[in-house]
């Protein structure tokens, strides 16, 4: 199976491609940053990406052969730049990205990255490069994050109250657009998750981003205004077969 598949959405009608899917993982316990909220507990309100802490190795040489030798040790070799600061070389074992890209809302999850002898880098996943045959992580970019910067991140849509839907009750289907949304938003406050709430939504109701709870200070990047998260589309309702016309 491809390590790049969509998780969390296998009961529900997906209105594009399926892109991540991955068995759940517990991250590690969250940290307070000195410029990060402290996460509360949802009520509409944006809840804050948990921070996972993770361990990589410094790596001396840039280039294509020194990440080949790391490659050969063993490790995935990545890179944090961005903040207005020189990049940070580092190398990961594989099981820890795989890991990572493999949770729901990796794009959104603030990461401390522990550089072995050095200092901890916090960052985002920006890309992860993958061997066409293999299939397995051959490289990782980190985005470096500066309090009171902007960033563009891709912030995963949780959807509850679907058992209580009147729609659902009645045979609809929950149509998802918009698995995820680009979002530009402060790096001190970036979401875990957005929330759509489904329990009052009957056929053909649909949920816009108005409606999507946890945007508190998230702008959307690319979209047009007030568009289409999720809709409840209506059961397929099979015509009867024809009676076939009697032999004459």
């Amino acid at each position: 199976m491809c390590l790049l598949a969509r998780a969390g959405h296998g009961t529900r009608h997906d209105a594009g491609p399926c892109l991540w899917r991955g068995f759940a993982v517990r991250p590690q316990p969250s940290r307070r940053h000195p410029w990060r909220p402290a996460c509360s507990s949802f009520s509409g309100e944006v809840k804050v990406s948990k921070i996972t802490t993770i361990e990589a190795s410094a790596r001396a040489k840039a280039g294509k052969g020194a990440a080949r030798a790391t490659r050969r040790a063993g490790l995935v070799p990545g890179v944090v730049y961005g903040g207005k600061q020189e990049a940070t070389l580092i190398a990961l074992d594989p099981r820890i990205v795989i890991k990572g890209i493999q949770t729901s809302g990796w794009r959104s999850r603030v990461y401390d990255i522990k550089v072995e002898g050095g200092k901890t880098e916090r960052a985002l996943v920006r890309d992860v490069q993958l061997h066409p045959v293999k299939d397995m992580p051959i490289h990782i970019d980190f985005l470096r994050l500066s309090a009171g910067s902007r960033v563009h991140v891709e912030v995963a849509v949780h959807f509850v109250g679907e058992e209580k839907s009147p729609g659902i009750k009645r045979g609809g289907m929950l149509n998802v657009v918009r698995h995820t949304v680009d979002v530009e938003v402060a790096a001190e406050n970036i979401p875990e998750f957005f929330t759509v709430d489904l329990s009052k939504l009957d056929i053909n109701d649909n949920v816009r981003w108005d409606d999507v709870q946890g945007t508190e200070g998230a702008t959307p990047v690319s979209h047009e205004a007030n568009f289409v998260v999720a809709s409840i589309a209506a059961p397929v309702v099979e015509a009867a077969p024809a009676e076939e016309a009697d032999a004459s």
